[in-house]
């Protein structure tokens, strides 16, 4: 394990939760614009757009795994997970400044496949800067309370750059309006992505690095391994569960703010309220989870998720004011969904290195980070099959009147569909069985072999 573990530099904890200014800019502005923008400005009909938002991001689900098993064997003097930072981080900001970037190429299938390409080009990058990025806390510190205050930073910093993103996007693309807005915004979020890659490249320069070997055989072989922890399973599976109850919200907030609440700049507001509360509840959080156990504050944060989305059944009828309270409820237990799940996983990657004696943390969090790649990116895609169902009607223009059976689909996709889906997470989430004694007496194990 790590040289100087415990606790880390104050420098690293910041410098490591930079890298979520790159993680969580990618995984909103996306899920948050990119089907409106498919089916409003380039006219792509909905339940085309949900599969065109679909496909690279399942391609990730097959290359974060290899991503991580390549970043477990490569060797660098710059530690083994730093040199995938910076050059997948960069290449990532690129690929997205193209996304929305495209020309007016005359035809919707062609506008429509360059945005295929390039988003394709995104989900590559992305693999190959958020599976090391994932897998070093594991190897940083052997601390089972480290690790979460850990991801309290690493949280903070997402929530920050989830609301800096994420209001700020849908502001300048409505400042400039049509394809320059979203050209705009696009080249705004790849600056915030850059910003994220050189704080984290260079945030965690002095962390300590793991000496645990990587794990030998092949690929496969290693997946095998890894479906066998029942514990990873258990947190995954609910982790992935909850991801796509989160992208089905996250593709929802345009629509909602546009068809049910009808308010200017109401898209902006209803972000902050869905991301705001994570600056302010991610280290009580943190608190709580000391207290009271990692697992226990999980199924908390579960419970104001669900009880958050159930009420905003009645966003038609409720003042936006309590429509706003309720996406805030939302927020609330999405920080605790954030904090927990990360730092159980660098548990379980832990445990494992130190009772096999083998570092198979890339090929965790290569499974992980493709499960979850799979639910936001199926999350928008159910929510365009509930549009579709519902007869959204898909324009260039952004102003055509839905009729009743598309905005009924819009407040069920955003409220009762992620609700439920969270409430299903639970029954996995309360079968996770791995404590503090466990990881402690792991590590104690390791250092009597040692």
């Amino acid at each position: 394990m790590p040289e100087g573990t415990g606790a880390l530099p104050r420098g690293v904890r910041i410098g490591y939760g930079t890298g979520s200014v790159a993680t969580g800019a990618f995984g909103t502005v996306p899920g948050l614009l990119l089907l409106p923008y498919l089916t409003d400005t380039l006219g792509v009909a909905a339940a085309v757009a949900g599969v065109i938002v679909f496909l690279p991001k399942a391609w990730d689900v097959v290359l974060n795994p290899i991503a991580g098993r390549i970043s477990d064997r490569h060797e660098s003097p710059l530690g083994p997970r730093r040199p995938f930072l910076l050059r997948a981080g960069l290449a990532l900001a690129a690929c997205f400044a193209l996304l929305f970037a495209g020309p007016p190429l005359g035809s919707t299938v062609a506008d429509a496949a360059w945005v295929v390409v390039a988003f394709l080009g995104c989900a590559t990058a992305y693999a190959f800067f958020q599976v090391p990025f994932v897998a070093m806390p594991a190897e940083i510190t052997d601390s089972y309370d480290e690790r979460t205050r850990l991801m309290t930073w690493r949280v903070a910093l997402l929530a920050l750059a989830i609301l800096v993103s994420g209001a700020s996007a849908p502001a300048i693309r409505d400042a400039l309006g049509g394809r320059d807005g979203y050209r705009v915004m696009g080249v705004f979020v790849a600056l915030l992505i850059v910003a994220g890659v050189l704080g984290a490249y260079h945030g965690t320069r002095r962390a300590p690095v793991g000496r645990t070997h990587a794990a030998g055989g092949s690929l496969r072989e290693q997946l095998r391994v890894v479906g066998h922890v029942a514990d990873f399973r258990l947190l995954l599976t609910t982790f992935v569960v909850q991801a796509l109850a989160v992208g089905a919200m996250l593709a929802g907030v345009d629509y909602v703010a546009r068809y049910v609440i009808g308010r200017e700049g109401a898209a902006t507001v209803l972000f902050v309220c869905f991301v705001g509360p994570a600056l302010l509840m991610t280290p009580a959080w943190a608190a709580l989870g000391t207290r009271v156990g990692k697992k226990r504050g999980y199924v908390a944060a579960s419970v104001f998720l669900t009880v958050g989305a159930l009420l905003l059944v009645a966003a038609r009828e409720l003042p936006a004011v309590w429509v706003y309270v309720a996406t805030g409820l939302v927020g609330i237990g999405y920080a605790g969904a954030q904090v927990f799940p990360l730092a159980m996983l660098a548990d379980t990657a832990a445990v494992d290195a130190a009772r096999t004696g083998a570092n198979r943390a890339g090929v965790f969090t290569g499974v992980w980070t493709a499960g979850e790649t799979l639910g936001l990116a199926l999350g928008p895609g159910v929510f365009a099959l509930a549009l579709a169902a519902g007869g959204y009607v898909s324009s260039t223009s952004g102003d055509v009147a839905q009729p009743e059976s598309a905005v009924t689909a819009i407040t069920l996709g955003f409220s009762v569909l992620p609700a439920a889906l969270v409430a299903l997470s639970v029954l996995w989430l309360v079968r996770y069985s791995l404590t503090q004694a466990d990881v402690d007496a792991a590590v104690q194990e390791e250092a009597t072999h040692d």
